[in-house]
């Protein structure tokens, strides 16, 4: 297993770090009630999805 040979110094271990963002994620319109939800998933206020009804809404 590879181990360093040197401490890794604060502003390399900061530069290699600063890539790690949080993304917003991809909202997608409902078809039935033009809410935003995630794509893929059954919409959370309606309860549809792929124009069926899968659940029921809360």
């Amino acid at each position: 297993m590879a181990v360093p040979k040197r401490k890794m110094s604060r502003s390399n271990t900061r530069a290699r770090r600063a890539n790690w963002k949080a993304t917003a994620p991809t909202l997608a319109t409902c078809d039935r009630c033009r809410a935003p939800k995630l794509p893929h998933v059954a919409c959370p206020s309606c309860g549809t999805y792929n124009r069926r009804q899968v659940r029921f809404a809360d």
